[in-house]
Parts: structure tokens; C-alpha cells; sequence
């Protein structure tokens, strides 16, 4: 039997606050984007910069505590999956794509709070935040 595999991972800079909200039967989403640059040298020499902008939503416990510990220009790895979707909009198909986070650290401390799920280890590295719900009972 052959599996596919859909794993994206990144490390960025949150464009805008969260956006928090609950679907119908109370299940939290949240929603925000993360900017990834990447820099080279273009044929002429000179240096270009260009930035990325990807699409994140996080469900659950994880979309609440990114809503609570996030905010702009905040620093984090993002770990999760691609997904797309496709709608009409004046009779032209269109498709949005997002990454749905299973993963999430962060990397800088502007916070400066701690939560029980959110700490640093002893050694100094941050410890992963995970949503290992399953991902079978997602309303869509």
C-alpha cells in the first residue's frame, strides 16, 4: 500500500494578531498569517529579500493557547499540513490555501508569561506545543 505525506514546516513572524472564534457546536479556531523571508543574490549581485505569506489556522486547545500567547510579529515554528480549498465567487472558481498547525513553538519570550502547556525546559529550549486531537472529527 503507498501513503503520501503532507508536512509542511516553518519558522516566521506573525503578520497580525490572531483571530479567534468557535464554530456552531463550540469548537475554538483561530486563525492568523506568518510571514517566512528568505534573501539571495539575483543574477545582477545585488541582494534580494522576499517574503512569503502563509495562511495558519489552529483548532482546539492549540488555537486557543495561540490566541492567548500570540500576537503580532511574534516568532514561532509552525508544524502542520497543507490543505486547500476551492470556492465561486462571481462565477470564477477560486482556491485558498492554509496551514492547519498540529504544532507550534515559540521562539521568542516578548511575552514574557508562562502557561502549564507552554514552558521552557531546563536546558533552555522551548517544548513543543502539539494538537494530537483527532483529526478525523474536524467539522469540514
Amino acid at each position: 500500500m503507498s501513503y503520501g505525506l503532507n508536512k509542511v514546516m516553518l519558522i516566521g513572524h506573525l503578520g497580525k494578531d490572531p483571530e479567534m472564534s468557535y464554530t456552531p457546536s463550540g469548537i475554538a479556531v483561530c486563525k492568523f498569517s506568518l510571514a517566512t523571508n528568505e534573501s539571495y543574490k539575483g543574477e545582477d549581485g545585488n541582494l534580494v529579500e522576499r517574503t512569503e505569506w502563509h495562511n495558519i489556522v489552529a483548532w482546539r486547545k492549540l488555537g486557543e493557547i495561540c490566541s492567548t500567547y500570540l500576537k503580532k510579529g511574534s516568532k514561532i515554528y509552525a508544524e502542520g499540513k497543507i490543505q486547500t480549498e476551492t470556492y465561486e465567487k462571481e462565477g470564477k472558481k477560486n482556491y485558498f490555501t492554509k496551514i492547519v498547525l498540529s504544532d507550534m513553538v515559540m521562539l521568542d519570550n516578548k511575552g514574557g508569561g508562562k502557561s502549564p502547556e507552554m514552558s521552557t525546559a531546563s536546558n533552555g529550549e522551548a517544548e513543543v506545543v502539539s494538537d494530537k486531537s483527532n483529526e478525523n472529527d474536524l467539522p469540514f
